[in-house]
């Protein structure tokens, strides 16, 4: 069977994206993850990279961390690219929903490398896509917002249906597919098991305020 990786930032909208891969009958077992080398953690997201690991172990797939810096992210991601080419890897899931200059990024390098480029999200309605990642069973708990688009009252909320009743009443996009906030999935039909964890500090910088998600004990 074909071998497929998925870029994972540890968000809900990746993994709704591996969960329909899957569905589709595609073999996604190998998760590909940047992160900022000095912090150890996801960009944007904040989720430390032993929260991603959990992750990966209850979905039961291989992750690769990889750190990087903003100035080196590209390099970084053709090598990794190159070597998923080198080893057979038949393409790469992605979970892009609408920002187009975004996809025509990826899909460039991804096929320069001689992949397939997966978006099993692409095109779809923001509002539908959150309800079927609740309604499957899918929890997430929001770990960043911009605050000029998303009151920092939301930091810490989990995606659940009251989430999903309230985020759909904003002026904003439901999935937060324009940096309104990201996420990290800790439930759903992807996990073996429901991930613990714990909110850990809160911290503001540059227009942003992001939670810490730390393992339970």
């Amino acid at each position: 069977m074909k071998r497929y990786a998925a870029m994972w930032s540890g968000g809900k909208d990746s993994a709704l994206a591996v969960t329909r891969a899957r569905a589709r009958g595609l073999s996604v077992d190998t998760l590909l993850c940047f992160h900022d080398a000095a912090t150890g953690r996801v960009r944007f997201h904040a989720t430390r990279v032993e929260l991603i690991r959990a992750q990966a172990a209850a979905i039961g797939a291989d992750l690769r961390p990889i750190g990087t810096t903003w100035e080196g992210f590209d390099l970084a991601l053709r090598a990794a690219l190159g070597a998923l080419a080198a080893e057979g890897f038949a393409g790469v899931v992605f979970g892009d929903i609408h920002l187009a200059d975004v996809r025509a990024w990826y899909e460039k390098r991804v096929c320069g490398a001689g992949l397939e480029h997966v978006e099993p999200l692409w095109g779809e309605r923001p509002a539908a896509l959150l309800a079927e990642f609740v309604a499957g069973g899918g929890r997430a708990v929001i770990t960043c917002c911009e605050t000029a688009k998303l009151d920092a009252a939301w930091l810490g909320r989990v995606i659940d249906e009251r989430f999903l009743t309230e985020v759909t009443g904003l002026p904003i996009d439901p999935c937060g597919e324009n940096g309104e906030y990201h996420s990290f999935a800790f439930a759903g039909p992807l996990f073996g098991r429901p991930l613990r964890w714990r909110p850990g500090e809160r911290r503001g910088e540059n227009g942003f305020v992001q939670l810490d998600i730390l393992g339970a004990p």
